[in-house]
């Protein structure tokens, strides 16, 4: 049965998508994802590297002028969830706890004074809620996060974004210059710009760097078609079919676009004030070091090959150990060592929803690390996801070159069958949704993967509002 018709068909088309990738999709939706074969946890010392010490700092700086480095923000989504309660008490006129907080505590955020501004004399509480994430005054609901005042200092305010270029001047500089790429919503383009002029100037004189600044944005042609509840097409009021981003793994097609040697990826809400940053810039610089000198091993070992010089035994001990990939004999070491590698960074579970590090077996059989989502995981194996002690990467460092000095094409180490179906709504009404696959795991399935513990004051990020009133928010 055809669900399309031909102004479908037109839109389709003008969403950079092809009728039989929609087609698919609708398959998927019916068929679901296959569950990732977890077989146990991954732990310390059993697929998990313990902190790093400083001689992975030391080599970090030792060496990051001859890199080419590169710090990645995703920052296209909208604050929109951040405000979630404020606006249902807009909505229903009924006080809540984060509402409340919110007012209770309105001096000690850093957007008060700008939205004292914007407030009419003798403003009710309505009116403040009104005015922070309405068009009325700040519009902070509709806003990206990258743009709201994050942090407040004793002379000055920072947004998330002011907080990532200076965050990335203390490790991700090399040779003076800065490079930081923001994947941005379009209709956001302009905000960015604006305020990148504004403060730049600034934060190049104060700290001596040069920055360059790139932004790109989230590909059409990979978002999904959102479905009924009955796995048909999903259509808005207008009735037109609706399409939504896929997820972080989307923005794999971005990160494939990057020229760099070295690259720091960081969500734009995973950012602290100056004066909790010594554990964030520590722990990012030893990553990286870590990253410098497994990497160099690896090209050694395909020198070694092309040259008939190699110890197989070793690169396969090597393999087994250092990249936790349990191979057997007959296994292709090349094949295996030529991919990109990431060094994942990743704290203690403490009870945040998300996924976290899992042994897992590929399709041919392999054992392997990959981070799993709970979506992902059959029902017969929650006891193991329950038994998981660590969460998903909340830093990463990617090394996306060849031996060769040639940069992979990351779109083909992406697992097309790892994603999971949600549950949403649009205008009240319900809906399935695809994400897939996701930028942690599925879009980064068939790297070389490496997970370190990083401490917990290295994840600060901000769900919701009252997370800016945290200690960990507080210079």
């Amino acid at each position: 049965m055809s669900y399309f018709s031909e102004s479908d068909i037109e839109q389709i088309k003008n969403h950079e998508l092809t009728l039989d990738i929609v087609n698919q999709q609708l398959h998927d939706f019916v068929t679901g994802f296959p569950y990732a074969n977890i077989e146990s946890a991954a732990t310390i010392n059993n697929g998990i590297l313990p902190m790093l010490d400083n001689t992975y700092v030391e080599h970090y700086i030792n060496n990051q002028n001859k890199y080419n480095i590169v710090k990645f923000v995703p920052a296209s989504g909208a604050a929109t969830r951040m405000f979630k309660d404020l606006f249902e008490y807009l909505g229903t006129g009924t006080m809540n706890k984060t509402t409340q907080m919110v007012l209770d505590n309105l001096q000690q955020f850093a957007f008060y004074d700008d939205l004292c501004a914007t407030l009419p004399t003798n403003a009710t509480e309505s009116d403040i809620i009104k005015h922070l994430i309405t068009d009325a005054g700040l519009n902070y609901g509709a806003l990206p996060k990258a743009l709201l005042q994050f942090h407040k200092y004793d002379n000055f305010n920072r947004t998330a974004l002011a907080e990532h270029l200076i965050e990335g001047a203390q490790y991700a500089q090399s040779n003076g210059v800065v490079n930081i790429h923001f994947t941005v919503s379009p209709e956001h383009m302009d905000g960015f710009n604006k305020h990148l002029a504004q403060i730049i100037p600034q934060y190049e004189s104060e700290l001596g760097v040069k920055y360059n600044i790139t932004m790109s944005t989230q590909q059409p042609s990979t978002d999904t078609i959102a479905v009924n509840m009955d796995n048909t097409p999903f259509r808005t009021p207008d009735g037109k079919l609706l399409f939504r981003p896929a997820g972080h793994g989307a923005l794999i097609a971005n990160l494939n676009n990057i020229d760099a040697d070295i690259i720091f990826i960081k969500n734009i809400d995973n950012v602290c004030p100056e004066s909790a940053r010594t554990d964030t810039v520590y722990h990012k610089r030893a990553l990286a070091g870590l990253a410098m000198q497994i990497q160099s091993q690896i090209f050694e070992y395909m020198r070694a090959l092309d040259s008939g010089t190699a110890d197989i035994n070793e690169i396969r001990n090597f393999i087994n150990t250092t990249l936790g990939i349990q191979i057997t004999n007959d296994a292709n070491v090349r094949d295996i060592l030529n991919r990109p590698l990431r060094i994942c960074g990743i704290i203690k579970n403490t009870g945040e929803p998300g996924g976290g590090p899992f042994w897992v077996r590929d399709e041919n059989g392999a054992l392997g690390l990959q981070i799993v989502e709970p979506a992902q995981i059959a029902p017969e194996n929650i006891d193991i996801l329950k038994r998981g002690e660590f969460f998903s990467p909340t830093d990463i460092v990617c090394m996306p070159r060849d031996y060769m000095g040639q940069p992979f094409n990351l779109m083909n180490h992406i697992d097309e069958r790892a994603g999971f179906i949600s549950e949403k709504s649009s205008n009240g009404k319900p809906l399935r949704a695809m994400e897939r696959p996701g930028l942690w795991n599925g879009a980064m399935a068939k790297w070389n993967t490496v997970f370190v513990e990083t401490p917990l004051t290295t994840f600060t990020p901000v769900k919701v509002i009252s997370d800016l009133l945290k200690p960990t928010h507080k210079n």
